[in-house]
């Protein structure tokens, strides 16, 4: 399919997320994938599905493929066509009742009926799609980015920048900074100039035409309903995610969510983590008196296969729950595995713990098939967080965690009898944006952005600064940049000096991490406004240092410099 093709293709319609069998006649595959995920109740009666030539873009099929498979099922009963209406689910088809997971490493469209190896959850990023010239999406090339550092409440999801307007931060931690910073390209920072503001006002409008008036009165601290069972519609098609809107509890971004958990007295530590993360995270893991123990991290992603064997994890008072970014590792850029997922989940059950699943970027996939949630696997085991800071605005103040049942009741009694944290009006107003399809709309549109931004700069520095390799770009909204050894603390001194802001590596960096220290660079491409984003190149390749002198370097075998 031409790339021109593809890429108007995604520009419209809404995301669907299937699982669909690696083998037999594609248009069977996705007439299958279809069938399950409306008999298990994930597409429920009434939705509306994506155009096929956008559903044929995301699935990597032809056209035709979608086109004769959704006219199978229309004549099936399955779905419906109408001119003007799009197809949509059929409205006398009935879920058939849900059932509890009971293994893990047999998954299908119906999270809670496993069916399917998990070995086709996700792609393979050793046969990713090849991506922009002399770019590779092999979760071998480890990146990593942002830095922890907050002015405001720190209410973000992973890989929220937070950095304050007076400082900092290097591979040497915080300092003061060396000049105004004239190019932004921290990580984690969504375009601000694209924010929908048009689309937005109109959902708020519609949303408080609509309002009832209970909306206005004190606010449930589950969130409210219309939301809920929107982003339970929401995640179900497009993440895989098993919920209903009881299990949801709407918060104010990933942060609040682990001060929830570890702070309420939900969950207490010690907490196994990914060597790379946010330094403001485990902060907030601190203050609660959680003591955090860094994984292993590999070219399948964290060393969830340790986890049973870890001498910190598996002892009796070691460690019940693990907090992974699976879709797409924060900050070093690759999918976690099936059999890597299938391990997490196999431990939470006999630890009889959970897994914290942080989709703070997934809707942002270029190079890859959408990996879908861990959440899916086991519903029971698997606590989801995600919010709309990277795909929206980090300034409306909303995320949510999609909960196994016996947790909702102690999360709803750590955050107290009335919602505190997030305002009515921007939750009916996401609803409304969610339901009307704007949400996908916009996301699509900011995900084509994205891509050629990440494209641009592959090709600048291609052709500035060959020596500098870039990985971790497969997806998310930053890349990393491999430099030669012992190079990282004055590339991000020479960077600041030159009003560049932007992050390295070491900042990331688990303090006990059985990982080896990497020098590199975490340049986020979203963050600039549309009109600056080439001057910030042109600023960061003259910042970069020189090629090594000698003739060849040596690289280990996740691709980042010895």
């Amino acid at each position: 399919m031409p790339e021109s093709e593809v890429n108007s293709a995604r520009e419209a319609g809404s995301d669907l997320h299937l699982e669909l069998s690696p083998t037999g006649p594609r248009r069977a595959a996705v007439a299958a994938g279809l069938r399950e995920a409306v008999r298990s109740g994930r597409l429920a009666p009434g939705t509306r599905l994506p155009p096929y030539r956008s559903l044929a873009a995301d699935l990597g099929v032809a056209r035709n493929t979608v086109a004769d498979a959704y006219a199978e099922l229309v004549a099936e009963g399955w779905l419906t066509a109408r001119q003007g209406s799009g197809t949509r689910v059929a409205d006398r088809v009935t879920p058939r009742p849900k059932r509890a997971t009971t293994d893990p490493k047999h998954v299908a469209t119906d999270p809670k009926q496993a069916t399917t190896d998990p070995k086709h959850i996700a792609t393979d990023p050793k046969h990713a799609t090849t991506g922009p010239k002399g770019v590779t999406t092999d979760s071998k090339l480890l990146a990593a980015g942002s830095n922890g550092v907050t002015t405001d409440s720190g209410l973000g999801a992973a890989g929220s920048n937070g950095v304050g307007a007076g400082a900092e931060r290097g591979a040497g931690g915080i300092r003061e900074r060396a000049a105004a910073v004239v190019h932004n390209l921290r990580q984690g920072q969504p375009d601000a100039t694209s924010f929908p503001r048009t689309a937005w006002a109109t959902a708020v409008r519609r949303a408080m035409s609509a309002a009832p008036h209970d909306a206005f009165a004190p606010a449930d601290p589950r969130g409210r309903p219309e939301l809920r069972h929107a982003l339970a519609g929401y995640l179900a098609r497009v993440r895989g995610v098993s919920a209903t809107p009881d299990q949801i509890v709407v918060c104010a971004g990933f942060a609040h969510g682990l001060r929830l958990l570890f702070g309420g007295g939900v969950l207490s530590g010690p907490l196994a983590v990914e060597p790379y993360g946010l330094p403001f995270h485990r902060g907030i893991l601190a203050d609660a008196g959680v003591r955090t123990i860094p994984l292993g991290l590999d070219d399948r992603g964290a060393r969830t296969d340790r986890l049973s064997s870890h001498p910190g994890i598996s002892s009796r008072r070691g460690a019940r729950a693990v907090l992974l970014t699976p879709a797409h590792q924060f900050p070093t850029g690759g999918p976690l595995l099936p059999a890597r997922r299938a391990e997490a989940v196999d431990w939470a059950r006999g630890r009889g713990g959970v897994v914290l699943e942080d989709d703070y970027d997934g809707e942002f996939r270029y190079d890859r098939e959408p990996v879908g949630a861990v959440q899916g696997l086991d519903p029971d085991h698997v606590v989801y967080l995600g919010s709309v800071s990277k795909s929206l605005s980090p300034a409306i103040r909303l995320g949510w965690m999609v909960l196994p049942p016996h947790l909702v009741e102690a999360v709803l009694a750590a955050k107290g009898l009335r919602e505190a944290w997030t305002g009515v009006t921007d939750q009916l107003a996401l609803a409304e944006f969610i339901e009307s399809g704007r949400y996908d709309k916009h996301v699509r549109r900011m995900r084509q952005s994205y891509r050629a931004r990440r494209n641009l700069l592959v090709a600048t520095l291609a052709e500035r600064a060959p020596h500098v390799a870039v990985t971790g770009i497969a997806a998310g909204l930053h890349a990393v940049l491999r430099l030669p050894p012992g190079t990282e603390a004055a590339t991000v001194e020479a960077a600041a000096r030159a009003g560049v802001a932007l992050d390295g590596l070491a900042a990331f960096r688990h303090p006990d991490s059985p990982e080896p220290h990497r020098d590199g660079l975490v340049v986020g491409y979203s963050t600039p406004a549309e009109h600056r984003y080439r001057p910030a190149l042109d600023a960061l390749c003259r910042a970069l240092p020189p090629p090594l002198q000698r003739s060849a370097r040596a690289f280990d075998h996740t691709g980042l410099s010895k």
